[in-house]
């Protein structure tokens, strides 16, 4: 029969082990967790004062906003740390108000689209390509408007 030390000794070496084992077991979870996780690929910020904001988000965030993208709607760009962008453009016509869209990134455009649907979203922009950035879409939920984003 051992001894009460050797006895602890051993028990702190199986809890141990255990531990390093159930943090093993659970590791894929977190990895699926994170890849599941929400990632906003392109802010956008739709206002009439697109360079007074840009002077402004680059001087409280340290960012840089680049020239105008066309296939943007004419949004000045910058890069975020996390990845993703942020875009800031003017309204493209008359009825679009000012209005801050986050886009978050999904794998396939065309089931989130429909899953938005079947939660009671009114579908504004269907799926569309922009040649060179990926595609993306809108819909309209509880009064707020989504975007998706597809690389």
């Amino acid at each position: 029969m051992m001894n009460t030390r050797a006895t602890r000794s051993v028990l702190l070496c199986l809890a141990a082990m255990l531990l390093v084992g159930a943090a093993a077991m659970n590791e894929p979870d977190a990895r699926q967790a994170q890849e599941n996780a929400l990632k906003v690929e392109y802010l956008e910020i739709v206002t009439p004062s697109v360079q007074e904001t840009c002077e402004a988000l680059g001087r409280a965030h340290g960012v840089e906003f680049g020239e105008p993208v066309p296939a943007l709607g004419n949004a000045r760009t910058a890069d975020l740390e996390e990845g993703g962008r942020i875009g800031v453009r003017a309204p493209m016509h008359d009825a679009e108000k000012p209005v801050v869209r986050p886009y978050v990134l999904v794998e396939d455009i065309e089931a989130a689209i429909k899953a938005a649907t079947a939660d009671g979203a009114k579908v504004m922009v269907p799926p569309m390509e922009l040649p060179g950035q990926g595609t993306c879409a809108l819909y309209l939920l509880g009064g707020i408007e989504h975007g998706l984003w597809q690389r």
